[in-house]
């Protein structure tokens, strides 16, 4: 049997060498990085991410290192209106975890060496000729039965035209504040219009470390990103702080634009997310805003989604078997986000105003509730079609 090559050694591509291994598959992974690292800060694993993991046999070391998350509210900074407040399940008996990216990776990463996956670091791939992969030297790698595209946004194997979004943020992780008003198991956000937002997110731990830590974020348009890296801290802080003075203590320690993370966003979905010897997951197959926080959840879907179809199917029917699985689920929380963002991130101020005086009233009227605690959970659509069982 030849192995599977993976493409990208990020959580969907990761969980899916986990999943494959365990099958008795032997994986290849591929990182384009000199030694193992994760990007970015910190993530909501929702209920159908922890099912995946739960899957994979990680669930309970990532509960033990990240933050239970039971609800999600967000108030206007002006007026002091709520304008989202979801409740994961009232019975306590789902919830999300919010957990930084490090730990997650290392989590991952520690259990696809053990479950047998063979790991390459430094691997620039630039292309695919025919089952073998192309690499920046212009060397190719041995024949694969199937490459797994797992390389996010910036993959090389994937041809989506993604379309980029006129927001983005800038993302730091800083130490909890102890004595603070702001709850443990709780997303926190405050809104001035839909020209910013302010987020503060519990992360649990490192993995080396016990401090409780949280994720803090301002969301801006890219095209000021570049402004805010080169202007004042201070005065931004005294901004967070006019906005939403309980945040302030959280951005605190940022001294500097270097400790914060930039992200830009994009709209995009392959149409056929699979083809000859070729599978994309995760960002390289559909890219959507963090507005629902879904991102992570859908790359953990997408792998446990493909290595059922691998499972379950002849090898070259498996890439057609994991697209019909997945994609009602993927084309309703791609048509979701795309109809939301705008209303929490953009330029507009008829839709913000809509947003708080119109949708945050019926949001309350049930069965509404109910609703958006299944959109969140990303339970409003079977997530894995005719691979849910097994």
């Amino acid at each position: 049997m030849s192995p599977i090559g993976i493409v990208g050694c990020g959580i969907g591509g990761l969980a899916l060498a986990v999943a494959l291994c365990q099958q008795g598959r032997p994986v290849v992974l591929f990182d384009q990085f000199d030694a193992p690292r994760p990007v970015g800060s910190g993530l909501v694993l929702q209920p159908v991410g922890l099912h995946v993991l739960n899957q994979i046999g990680c669930k309970a070391e990532i509960l033990s290192l990240g933050a239970k998350i039971t609800r999600m509210s967000g108030h206007e900074s002006t007026t002091g209106l709520k304008v989202l407040d979801v409740t994961y399940d009232k019975t306590g008996v789902e919830y999300g975890c919010a957990i930084h990216r490090a730990s997650l990776f290392d989590l991952l990463y520690r259990a696809a060496l053990a479950a047998g996956a063979e790991i390459q670091h430094s691997a620039q791939i630039t292309g695919r000729v025919g089952q073998r992969l192309v690499f920046a030297d212009g060397s190719r790698s041995a024949p694969f039965d199937l490459i797994v595209d797992a390389a996010g946004a910036g993959s090389p194997l994937s041809m989506m035209k993604a379309t980029a979004l006129p927001y983005g943020a800038v993302w730091g992780t800083v130490p909890w504040v102890a004595g603070t008003s702001l709850p443990w198991d709780e997303l926190r956000q405050c809104y001035r219009r839909a020209s910013n937002m302010i987020g503060v997110l519990p992360l649990g731990q490192m993995p080396d470390d016990p401090t409780p830590i949280a994720a803090i974020f301002w969301s801006l348009p890219t095209r000021d990103i570049a402004a805010w890296q080169t202007g004042s801290i201070p005065d931004w802080q005294a901004e967070v702080a006019r906005l939403w003075p309980e945040a302030a203590p959280f951005f605190a320690p940022i001294t500097h634009a270097d400790q914060m993370t930039a992200a830009s966003y994009s709209h995009g979905q392959l149409r056929k997310p699979y083809s000859d010897g070729l599978v994309h997951i995760g960002d390289a197959a559909h890219r959507a805003s963090p507005q629902l926080g879904q991102g992570a959840n859908m790359a953990l879907l997408d792998a446990l989604a493909l290595a059922r179809a691998i499972d379950r199917s002849p090898l070259d029917l498996a890439g057609e078997r994991y697209h019909r699985a997945r994609r009602n689920h993927v084309w309703l929380y791609q048509n979701f986000s795309r109809a939301f963002t705008p209303m929490y991130q953009s330029d507009s101020r008829v839709l913000p105003w809509l947003r708080d005086r119109v949708l945050t009233p019926v949001s309350q009227t049930p069965p509404i509730p109910r609703v958006l605690s299944s959109l969140v959970r990303g339970r409003l659509a079977q997530p894995l079609g005719d691979l849910t069982h097994g």
